[in-house]
């Protein structure tokens, strides 16, 4: 929400790198953002607090910062090429999701940064991967049936600059030696299983907004045109 807005100051940003690549495929862009993402999530899950893990979580958040750079270029060169295409559209917004998911699931799995009660929980991470899709669902469905699209509530565009802080942090942490500081209800506190516990209540949030958001536009268009007079006018046309 805080973030999305932010687009064309990404592109003008990015103008000058966007000119030199004249020759590049948008859609390479979109493929290359689906290794470097699962490599970080590997890395994600392995490290540990020392100061190899400490590595591993930098490599993480190099990748990381690969991948949504990529994501970011891949429409923007889309677009000063006149290149728009809908399944390019589609590919993006595809691997967007599998890497929201990936990201989140390998924190869970880690069994030195996410623990309840001292012992890895990564059933947590599915279910806040879910809320999360839930709010993703309702921007896409909202676009699908009224073709205007909802970013509001907890955006990807927050999730990923949190997601990245979260991964910077505990990088910290790792080359100290230093794992939980506190607990809350048996979870281990620290930036990722922090990262985890706000992305479920941000899907929650995200979910709610959106869906009220779609019943009020929804039922304007119901009531300006409804799809009963439209069916029929698709019939007349036929006849």
């Amino acid at each position: 929400m805080a973030l999305e807005g932010q687009r064309t100051l990404w592109e003008k940003f990015s103008k000058p790198l966007i000119k030199k690549m004249d020759n590049v495929d948008p859609v390479v862009l979109t493929w290359l953002t689906l290794p470097t993402g699962l490599i970080a999530a590997y890395l994600l899950w392995k490290a540990d607090a020392s100061s190899t893990g400490g590595l591993m979580l930098l490599g993480a958040s190099i990748l990381m910062l690969i991948s949504m750079t990529l994501d970011g270029l891949d429409g923007t060169l889309a677009r000063a090429k006149d290149a728009t295409t809908r399944w390019g559209d589609f590919l993006d917004h595809t691997l967007d999701r599998v890497l929201d998911v990936t990201w989140i699931v390998a924190i869970g799995y880690n069994a030195t940064w996410f623990t309840v009660d001292d012992v890895n929980a990564p059933e947590l991470a599915w279910a806040a991967a879910m809320l999360m899709m839930l709010g993703s669902y309702m921007g896409t469905q909202a676009q699908a049936v009224s073709g205007s699209r909802n970013y509001r509530g907890f955006s990807r565009a927050d999730r990923l600059v949190l997601t990245w802080l979260a991964v910077a942090n505990t990088m910290l942490m790792a080359f100290m030696g230093w794992t939980n500081p506190a607990e809350w209800f048996g979870l281990g506190i620290n930036p990722l299983s922090l990262l985890v516990l706000v992305c479920g209540i941000g899907g929650i949030y995200t979910f709610i907004v959106r869906f009220k958001d779609a019943y009020d536009e929804l039922t304007e268009l119901d009531e300006k045109e409804p799809l009963s007079t439209m069916t029929v006018r698709v019939n007349d046309d036929e006849e």
